[in-house]
């Protein structure tokens, strides 16, 4: 929950179901928002607004997501997931918090929609018989060329 003023907490507005795909839809409650600081420039407001956002998701105690799902997520996430599964992803591109907010969840959308897609397994191939024929009879000229580029050698005398 994020405070507008202090001893106030402003409504949850944006507060959603997040769909992900037909089968998986985020609970609100997996989902924590907290508006920051941004670092970087930012002109008179720098040290007044709180425009960047820290999105956090509990992945590891997400009921929508399967166990393989979560593996690949944490995969794709790489050093912005927790040990303890927590997936953190701060926005802090834009100058609105507003727009900040929805980069965050369109971040972690995507993320999910990535883990979702099941890798293709790689079936392990052989050159064919005539493609390596073709390697070997180019080695072969190549190397024919290059032998006719050496200097000739004077056949000696020999009686």
């Amino acid at each position: 929950m994020y405070y507008d003023h202090p001893r106030q907490p402003k409504e949850d507005v944006y507060k959603a179901m997040i769909h992900i795909s037909d089968t998986i839809v985020l609970d609100d409650n997996d989902i924590q928002l907290e508006f920051i600081r941004a670092s970087g420039p930012g002109g008179q407001n720098v040290n007044k607004v709180s425009s960047a956002v820290q999105l956090r998701f509990n992945a590891a105690g997400c009921a929508a997501l399967s166990d393989t799902v979560q593996e690949r997520l944490k995969k794709i996430a790489g050093r912005r997931m927790t040990a303890e599964g927590v997936l953190i992803i701060k926005a802090q591109r834009f100058r609105s918090q507003e727009q900040n907010r929805q980069d965050a969840i369109d971040r972690l959308v995507a993320m999910i929609r990535k883990a979702i897609e099941v890798p293709k397994n790689r079936r392990p191939t052989k050159p064919s018989k005539a493609s390596k024929q073709r390697r070997l009879a180019s080695k072969r000229r190549r190397g024919e060329l290059k032998r006719q580029r050496s200097k000739v050698r004077q056949a000696s005398d020999q009686d």
